[in-house]
């Protein structure tokens, strides 16, 4: 039994190794910045009906776990987003008292890219329980049969156009070791969806899903913008939110856009380089930078950054 035990721990670590490395290079190559992303619910078009809402809970581990990967600065999902801006609305219109916590218009933060897809099959043929906690890990789990198939998309907010799509299939079995991870994402009533099988095939799709959207990132441009020049230094509109750090270079320069003369549709976007920049000190939501090369005078407000 101990055996057992010692070899059920070691297969743990391994997979957890294995999860952990590719995070690790992958941010070394885009240099650990991080993206706004805002979760759209998942469409359940798999005909499964039960007493949980299943686009509701994939969302809400999705969010999660986006969180907790450390790429991604998660924006709250669309309903959530919706009702901050009918707060916004009600202290707008003078009829809530107004002070300093009234939330005001013009401060939410806007999403660089956007997930959303359709949960496309659900099998669920029976019950799970077992397995030795780890931490926040639980390893094994026996008598467990369920799958989903959901379909996902990561969407470019500036232009609507999808940049990238996959198909995931979550598993919960007895036939094979599984991870399911202990987060936030389960509340309220759906605790005991995620003992259920289906709920557990849920984390192994979703889990899945966000090491698939990490892998993407290199491939997708990460930018910004300079928001004021003064007294020979830059500030621009990404900081220590968005993962930037003392040191990190960025070229700046016009933005050069080629769009299709038929449809409007935007093919290209790039960086006509006029300087480069060094970040000097890093803020929450801003970098001051200093010029290190071309043309300091030629910088000015509303101009693109991009990594170097």
């Amino acid at each position: 039994m101990i055996a057992k035990r010692m070899a059920l721990l070691l297969c743990g670590a391994l997979l957890l190794t294995a999860l952990w490395l590719p995070q690790t290079a992958l941010a070394a190559e885009t240099g650990g910045l991080r993206y706004t992303i805002s979760v759209t619910k998942f469409e359940n078009r798999a005909g499964w009906h039960g007493q949980w809402d299943l686009g509701r809970a994939w969302g809400m581990v999705l969010t999660d776990l986006l969180n907790q990967s450390g790429r991604f600065i998660v924006l709250g999902e669309k309903d959530m987003r919706n009702e901050a801006m009918r707060e916004q609305d009600l202290a707008g219109s003078g009829r809530t008292a107004q002070g300093a916590k009234a939330p005001v218009t013009g401060q939410l933060t806007p999403a660089q890219l956007l997930v959303k897809g359709a949960i496309t099959h659900v099998q669920d043929t029976g019950r799970s329980g077992g397995g030795i906690s780890i931490g926040g890990v639980t390893v094994g789990g026996g008598g467990s049969k369920a799958e989903i198939n959901a379909t996902m998309y990561i969407v470019d907010s500036t232009t609507g156009m999808v940049l990238a799509s996959t198909s995931v299939v979550g598993k919960s079995t007895s036939s094979r070791t599984s991870i399911h991870y202990s987060g936030h994402g389960w509340s309220g009533g759906y605790g005991n969806f995620q003992k259920s099988n289906i709920g557990k095939a849920v984390e192994d799709a979703v889990a899945q899903g966000v090491q698939w959207m990490i892998a993407q990132l290199p491939k997708v441009p990460w930018r910004g913008e300079v928001v004021m020049v003064q007294n020979g230094s830059v500030y621009v509109n990404r900081g220590a939110r968005e993962g930037v750090t003392a040191g990190t270079v960025f070229l700046v320069g016009t933005a050069n856009i080629i769009r299709d003369p038929s449809t409007g549709e935007v093919l290209d976007e790039s960086v006509d380089e006029v300087a480069r920049l060094q970040v000097a000190t890093v803020k929450e939501k801003l970098s001051i930078c200093e010029v290190i090369g071309g043309d300091p005078g030629a910088i000015s407000q509303g101009m693109m950054i991009q990594k170097q």
